[in-house]
């Protein structure tokens, strides 16, 4: 199989590199794809799945120390297995990456476990991984290449994994349930880890640089999620920024910044959630002249083409949002520009953005605030789920939909969702807003009753000043 040859060349199995592979094969490609780590990448096996896994046995937790009582349940003295709950999520990772296995050998997919360097614009060398077998082949050659290599979890200049300091791959893993956890970042990563601890009763600290969680999300959501973490028992210290950590016998001692003024953070644990770096790195690319964007992004066109016209890339590696159903729908974009059975172009702003704590988060689109940044004149429905019949049947009243549509034809342009099953119920205004909907068609639309999605129909009345339930 030496210098095997291939229509294409995916480097990296994770949702963008595995489903632009079987997109391609469906297309009549004959597709080889190459991964360092497991099937699945980081999403699988160290992101979205296991960390979801956790956050299902957190809401477990939530449910019966919590809620049990408000439905006449009884439970007695709540007690639990911290080892089998991270076993579980490793379980669900496992099962999932063998999926990605079976479906490249039902695609007729050649799979190579090795590191990859893009020797020129058609040659891909495999190096051997240590502590793994020796790669079949010693180099591809492929009319394409598809850099699909992800991203890493970063890290402040001098610090060190390891003894209590973690990012999230190194928590999926902490089989040991700490007292205490200080939580640096308040983002997606952050929040959802902040929530799954507290729900098994650590004390929890969140420490956040800018002024509200979520940086970059609307300002209200934000300031919704903010109240219902300090609700639950979690310290949340926004402004603050991180400056430094010191041993203190078995806490760890962080010093952080506020306008000035140090204060310090005890805890067993510090988990560092300050973003993700792409992986653009060691790949060959710079000696090709592949041109980088700020950050190390990989410099892409409309077609998802390099600098070099051969060589492609989809995902974390090229552009924020890093999110895996981002990186699966421009690995099919990508893989249907060059089969010439779809024009260029892709829209970030149809790709929606999930939280997984518990209120859920979920958005698309533009914010009001990015709206009016832009000039666009909007109006705006918003509906508290405390109004909805399903919510309070649940117990689930936190949080509202808020829908933001131009004020001249009401067309959606964007969505924020905070509350209950909030990332399953945004699915109907991704599609909507695809569709170029108004609110008018979405307020006119009957929706089952009770569900937690009738709060958008409800928001999309009250866009047009015909809301029904408030």
């Amino acid at each position: 199989m030496d210098n095997s040859r291939y229509d294409l060349v995916v480097i990296g199995s994770g949702p963008g590199g595995y489903v632009a592979a079987i997109r391609a094969a469906q297309l009549k490609m004959r597709v080889a794809v190459i991964e360092r780590d497991r099937p699945g990448g980081v999403c699988l096996n160290w992101g979205c799945i296991p960390s979801k896994a956790l956050l299902s046995s957190a809401g477990a937790m939530d449910t019966i120390r919590g809620a049990a009582k408000e439905h006449g349940i009884e439970t007695g003295e709540v007690r639990f297995d911290f080892s089998k709950v991270i076993a579980r999520s490793r379980a669900a990772a496992e099962k999932l990456s063998k999926g990605v296995l079976y479906l490249f050998r039902k695609n007729k997919i050649d799979y190579f476990e090795a590191d990859a360097v893009v020797t020129g614009p058609h040659s891909v060398l495999l190096r051997q991984v240590e502590g793994k077998a020796a790669p079949a082949a010693a180099s591809l050659e492929g009319e394409r290449i598809l850099i699909a290599a992800g991203s890493g979890e970063k890290l402040f200049p001098g610090m060190k994994v390891g003894d209590g300091v973690v990012t999230s791959h190194e928590a999926l893993v902490l089989d040991k349930m700490p007292a205490s956890v200080v939580v640096i970042g308040a983002g997606a990563i952050g929040a959802e880890f902040g929530y799954f601890y507290n729900a098994f009763g650590a004390k929890v600290t969140m420490v956040e640089l800018e002024k509200q969680m979520l940086p970059g999300i609307d300002a209200e959501v934000a300031e919704e999620l903010r109240r219902a973490f300090v609700k639950r028992g979690i310290t949340v210290m926004l402004g603050h920024g991180y400056k430094s950590m010191a041993r203190k016998g078995e806490l760890w001692s962080v010093t952080v910044n506020a306008e000035g003024a140090e204060k310090s953070v005890e805890a067993e644990v510090v988990l560092v959630a300050v973003g993700r770096t792409p992986l653009s790195m060691n790949f060959g690319l710079e000696k090709l002249g592949i041109e980088l964007e700020r950050g190390g992004f990989i410099k892409v066109n409309d077609s998802f083409q390099t600098s070099v016209p051969s060589i492609y890339s989809i995902g974390d590696v090229i552009r924020p949002p890093l999110l895996a159903h981002k990186a699966s729908s421009e690995g099919i974009a990508a893989v249907e520009i060059m089969a010439g059975v779809r024009e260029p172009g892709f829209d970030l702003l149809a790709i929606p953005g999930c939280i997984y704590c518990e209120p859920e988060v979920a958005t698309v689109g533009l914010s009001e605030a990015e709206a009016k940044a832009r000039g666009i004149e909007v109006k705006v429905g918003k509906i508290p789920f405390r109004a909805m019949g399903k919510a309070v049947a649940i117990g689930e009243t936190a949080g509202f939909v808020k829908i933001v549509a131009t004020k001249q034809y009401g067309e959606v342009i964007g969505c924020q969702i905070i509350g209950h099953a909030a990332t399953d119920i945004i699915s109907e205004v991704v599609l909507g807003k695809a569709l170029e909907t108004t609110v008018t068609e979405i307020g006119k639309t009957a929706h089952p009753h009770p569900t937690m999605s009738e709060a958008i129909m409800q928001a999309a009345l009250a866009a047009d000043g015909e809301a029904i339930d408030f």
